[in-house]
């Protein structure tokens, strides 16, 4: 029995494959070892998890966000070990996750685009190259955190459409105290920041709406896709709920700069366990 786990910080899918091939799915909280010791990950999975599980198993895919060191997968891999001590398990990040779900075995260039933003330049089994994302700060163009900081300057700015403005005001209530407090002295800012970008999906047939989200993934191009070695020729692949609900956009942006976009997928869990299938 193997057992695939894609892991935000929210929520994870989990998926099981026994010897006959046959697919079974379980959805439990988030993991992030930035943020959780192994104790807190072990207590979780035994709550949540386990009593789901009834099949012995015998090996653990996990793709975690957060596990970009070797210490944070450390953490995940003891909490894994003490639910399921004789499964052998594998803890990687949302990255590779992303990687083989779209590309699978075949070279390509894989991107996240959700709350926040990345991509890599994969060969078929490893990630060759990867532009830092830099996080919503600094970088993430395109996510829903980028979106909705952008929509939160506009309209305390005032370069917002006047049309748009009482829309905005009415759903969010915004001001400047809370904005200031939940960016600069409150945690989790980027998930404050994401939920403004609804606003857009809701908005999407106005002009300006429409042109802000354009410009989000024409950055995203310029700043990290564009940035690999022959990007022209090699497959581009997006998975993520920004990416997927925003799609024709995303094509758009694509076709504009005579690049194909090959595969969209809101979740990378589905693709994960075709990769992992046949093992």
């Amino acid at each position: 029995m193997q057992l695939i786990a894609d892991s935000g910080s929210t929520k994870t899918d989990w998926r099981l494959i026994d010897s006959k091939g046959k697919i079974s799915q379980v959805k439990t909280v988030g993991f992030n070892p930035y943020h959780q010791s192994s104790e807190d990950i072990t207590e979780r999975l035994q709550k949540e998890l386990l009593p789901q599980i009834t099949a012995e198993i015998e090996t653990i895919h996990f793709y975690g966000a957060g596990c970009f060191t070797d210490l944070a997968c450390q953490t995940v891999k003891d909490a894994l070990k003490n639910i399921f001590p004789k499964s052998k398990a594998e803890v990687h990040n949302d990255l590779l996750a992303a990687a083989r779900a779209l590309c699978g075995h075949q070279p390509g260039i894989a991107c996240i685009i959700g709350t926040g933003a990345n991509s890599c330049l994969y060969d078929g089994n490893k990630i060759m190259d990867n532009i830092p994302p830099l996080g919503y700060i600094m970088g993430d163009e395109g996510s829903a955190t980028w979106l909705g900081k952008q929509l939160l300057n506009s309209y305390f700015k005032r370069w917002m459409p006047k049309e748009l403005r009482p829309k905005f005001e009415k759903r969010f209530s915004p001001s400047v105290g809370d904005a200031l407090e939940n960016v600069y002295r409150q945690p989790q800012a980027n998930r404050y920041l994401a939920q403004f970008s609804r606003f857009a999906f809701h908005y999407l047939k106005h002009p300006w709406v429409a042109k802000l989200v354009y410009d989000g993934f024409n950055a995203f191009f310029d700043k990290n896709i564009v940035q690999y070695t022959d990007y022209q020729q090699q497959p581009i692949h997006f998975t993520g709920g920004v990416a997927f609900y925003y799609a024709n956009l995303l094509r758009q942006v694509a076709n504009d700069r005579g690049v194909r976009v090959q595969n969209i997928l809101e979740s990378p869990i589905a693709g994960l366990t075709l990769f992992h299938q046949g093992e």
